[in-house]
């Protein structure tokens, strides 16, 4: 047998181990069956590619992530050993030369996707290429309550079984009952598997969190502090990594997108320029940098909160794997609080999955909403037990606490009081003593708890019903269209055998509208005589009233409406415009006759100097465009 120093050295030019990975490779080299929990960038991969060269025959890499598959199949190459990988994203001349490599007897591993064990014909093409080792990468993925369950895998024990080789099954995420999981079904219950359990922590990665507060800036300012940098971000939606990227473009970032519903090839050439290029930020879905050789990604950060403790482990992972400090933050709101829940409550899982998934997730937005050491918090979910750490945002700036008890039962009681049938903006509405229409028409103006919550505002009320989602002391009900419900865990406090203590700085800092735009149309109805709340009221119906005649008049003179030039003329009204803008044209010519309009219109020199005195309806022209206009308009109606 080859020795395993030297094909260290060798091949992967590395010249010791890190810890926990000799005992680990001299396992599996032996052919014991073997489960690793190690922490990401922990060197997990080294682990089977070692001792798949030291060993006779084919070593098979299950995993489901593409992205990792194809990278290291391209390391291993460069590196001369034979290598290759089957998956959806290969081209026809590469799924053909692997073909030709197995057939051959040259190839010494094989990457493929869960999926193809569905097929017969992949266990028979296996049989016949003299397997002598199965390695399982993501092995969390066989667990059903895991994060990230995949159903092929559990084809994997009856392929093990099948070709009679020992088996190693790594993963960097899976706590105690998991584990349990893994073992029974990939290993055979009367030899279990040598266990090795290598630690969850990374040291050089510091955690922040954040409350959502114009969230696309709070992301570009990070970005901003780490420019030149290679660095992740990890959205929700497809759609949003679009848009994300194309704002860091214009922030001046080397920047692209990355998800699913991209072209294989155009996806491939984005993992290619990650690879290869310095600086560049990815901003993807979920689906990018598992198991991406880039040592020297610098940051992480989650424009949207994730699925579950594990994934965010998973995720923010990526950055800082050459052991060298990275930054890591994730952003979160309510709504993200509630999309997640109702990811979960309307998914096809059994009741009991669905308690645990709600538990993973209750973990990591305990995470978030930390009032003391972030790491701590982290490990001790996976079993351990550390000492504040020093490098997170928290333990640099501790945060502000209260006793939020009697804050908490106000909050309780007007939702029981209300039936459990409203969501958060109403409750905040009966707390403050904010009587509007709704409140009155149901009598919630004269409940006990009306105007009790005086101490905070708004805003501040908004954060302690987000600090309270967080706690699981509330959930959406997605059979009541949201509406907040009492969860068990809120019983004891809301009797007053348990205190809750929530953090008074994230409520200071509770997200605020930018006031820009509401001065903007403060300023514009003001032009009419009505306050901004009485215009709005006032104008729109007068808009819509004139559906049979032209949609904008001073005096007689008509102004066709247009796309264009709704867009030419909102100089500050912005609701009004839109108001008016909604009114349905008055002929079915409109086009051409507006074409001609507009021209007359950009042909007045003075037609840009808007001014809106003494013209009745809150709209901001001159009278030489309205003039311009009934020139170029027909008369009477069309």
């Amino acid at each position: 047998m080859p020795d395993l120093t030297e094909l260290l050295s060798s091949v992967f030019g590395f010249s010791a181990f890190r810890p926990g990975q000799e005992e680990i490779v001299d396992a599996v080299t032996a052919g014991r069956d073997v489960l690793a929990i190690m922490p990401t960038g922990g060197g997990k991969s080294l682990c089977f590619q070692l001792p798949a060269l030291a060993r006779p025959g084919l070593t098979v890499v299950i995993s489901p992530l593409i992205a990792l598959m194809r990278d290291q199949v391209r390391g291993l190459r460069e590196a001369g050993v034979e290598a290759g990988a089957l998956t959806s994203g290969n081209t026809e001349d590469e799924t053909d030369a692997v073909w030709r490599a197995l057939e051959a007897g040259t190839l010494k591993l094989l990457y493929i996707a869960p999926e193809r064990l569905a097929s017969g014909g992949t266990a028979r093409m296996l049989s016949r290429a003299g397997v002598g080792l199965i390695a399982v990468d993501e092995a969390h993925c066989v667990s059903q309550w895991g994060h990230d369950f995949r159903p092929d895998y559990l084809r994997i024990g009856d392929l093990r079984r099948a070709l009679d080789v020992p088996l190693a099954a790594f993963t960097a995420t899976a706590d105690s009952e998991t584990r349990d999981e893994i073992v029974a079904r990939l290993f055979d219950e009367k030899s279990p598997p040598e266990t090795f359990l290598r630690g969850f922590d990374r040291p050089n990665l510091g955690l922040a969190f954040e409350v959502k507060n114009q969230p696309r800036q709070q992301i570009l300012a990070f970005a901003a502090a780490r420019k030149g940098q290679s660095g992740i971000v990890y959205c929700g939606t497809r759609a949003k990594t679009e848009t994300l990227a194309q704002a860091l473009r214009e922030a001046g970032h080397s920047a692209c997108a990355y998800h699913g519903g991209m072209e294989a090839g155009d996806r491939r050439v984005v993992e290619t320029r990650f690879a290869q290029e310095d600086g560049l930020i990815v901003v993807a879905t979920v689906a990018f940098g598992m198991g991406v050789d880039k040592p020297d990604i610098r940051w992480v950060a989650h424009a949207d909160l994730p699925k579950s403790i594990e994934a965010y482990y998973q995720e923010i992972g990526r950055a800082g794997r050459d052991g060298a400090p990275a930054d890591t933050l994730t952003l979160f709101g309510p709504d993200d609080i509630r999309f997640r829940r109702q990811q979960i409550d309307e998914g096809l899982a059994p009741a009991d999955r669905k308690t645990a998934d709600h538990g993973r997730l209750n973990a990591l937005l305990g995470l978030a909403e930390a009032t003391a050491c972030r790491r701590q918090i982290l490990l001790r979910y996976f079993g351990e037990n550390p000492d504040p750490c020093g490098n997170c945002d928290l333990c640099a700036d501790p945060p502000d606490l209260f006793d939020a008890g009697v804050a908490v039962q106000k909050a309780l009681s007007a939702m029981l009081r209300t039936g459990e049938s409203f969501g958060a903006g109403h409750l905040i509405d009966i707390l403050t003593g904010n009587a509007t229409d709704k409140i009155r028409q149901r009598g919630h103006d004269t409940l006990p708890t009306f105007g009790v919550g005086t101490e905070f505002d708004r805003r501040g009320w908004q954060a302690v019903f987000r600090q309270m989602a967080a706690h699981d002391l509330a959930r959406p009900d997605p059979d009541r269209h949201g509406a907040l419900r009492m969860t068990e865990n809120a019983r004891p406090i809301l009797r007053g055998e348990a205190g809750i203590i929530l953090r008074r700085d994230t409520i200071a800092k509770a997200p605020r509208r930018p006031a820009a735009k509401s001065a903007r149309i403060a300023s514009a109805c003001s032009n009419c005589g009505n306050s901004r709340s009485a215009s709005v009221s006032r104008c729109r119906p007068a808009a819509v009233g004139r559906r049979r005649r032209p949609s904008f008049s001073h005096s007689a003179t008509p102004i066709w409406p247009s796309s264009r030039l709704m867009a030419w003329l909102s100089a500050d009204c912005v609701r009004h415009n839109r108001a008016a803008a909604a009114v349905t044209p008055p002929c079915r010519d409109t086009s051409r006759r507006m074409a001609r309009c507009w021209r007359s219109i950009t042909a007045i020199d003075d037609s840009r100097s808007l001014n809106a005195d003494k013209i009745p309806f809150p709209l901001h022209a001159t009278p030489a465009l309205f003039s311009a206009a009934a020139s170029a308009a027909p008369e009477g109606r069309p």
